[in-house]
């Protein structure tokens, strides 16, 4: 691999695990006041399609903020993601098993699958966790810790460590991400309240289309340079 081409291999890991754990983060915590005050105070990129559909409507929410901003996207998260005021079912449930599962249930197959890739890449959610380990924040987490190790092996020279990472990207993208999140960000938009989690919904969808050649791209480099 020639110097220009690992330069850009290097970047592109550093900005896609920025975004994975960005959107993780969103999915993971409500916003607090500050996260409203930084975001709305920040330059965002100008992107095309649905990635930039969901930066656009994300920003205009936050730059129209008000007192009720933060109560009003807490609300929605609780309503979207926690089942608040949803007695018998979440809205977006943001677990990989219920969209893959018969009968919708958590804690089926897909939370074993991520586990144990999880565990492959000696990682473990605290012991005190009491969440699904295929919530989709630990899913996002985990692609942004391997694309970390992906770059770090580069960097390092370890061709086949290289290599069995960027496979290793490609098919958690592919079992783990794409397979559900459709059906996810379509939850997320048919039942959210505020223009910033249609926003969101947008964004799933822009990073779907964004890293799937990304990932195919970035295994087929591997395979090369460990030949």
């Amino acid at each position: 691999m020639d110097q220009r081409l690992k330069t850009d291999v290097l970047a592109s890991c550093t900005a896609r695990a920025e975004f994975y754990r960005f959107l993780a983060h969103v999915f993971l915590h409500e916003l607090t006041e500050e996260q409203i005050e930084d975001m709305a105070g920040k330059d965002f990129p100008v992107e095309d399609g649905q990635m930039g559909r969901g930066v656009e409507l994300m920003a205009q929410y936050v730059g129209q903020r008000g007192p009720q901003t933060r109560q009003q996207l807490a609300v929605d998260y609780a309503r979207l993601f926690l089942g608040a005021g949803n007695f018998d079912k979440l809205t977006a449930p943001p677990y990989e098993s219920v969209y893959t599962s018969e009968g919708r249930l958590l804690m089926q197959d897909a939370r074993d699958a991520v586990l144990a890739a999880y565990r492959a890449e000696g990682l473990d959610l605290p012991a005190g966790n009491v969440t699904p380990e295929d919530h989709v924040g630990f899913e996002l987490q985990f692609m942004a810790e391997v694309v970390d190790r992906t770059a770090v092996a580069l960097q390092a020279g370890d061709l086949p460590r290289f290599a069995a990472l960027a496979l290793k990207q490609q098919a958690f993208f592919n079992d783990h991400l794409a397979n559900w999140l459709p059906a996810f960000a379509d939850d997320i938009e048919r039942h959210c309240r505020t223009e910033f989690y249609r926003g969101v919904a947008h964004l799933v969808r822009g990073l779907l289309a964004v890293e799937r050649p990304v990932v195919d791209e970035l295994a087929g480099l591997g395979c090369e340079e460990a030949a």
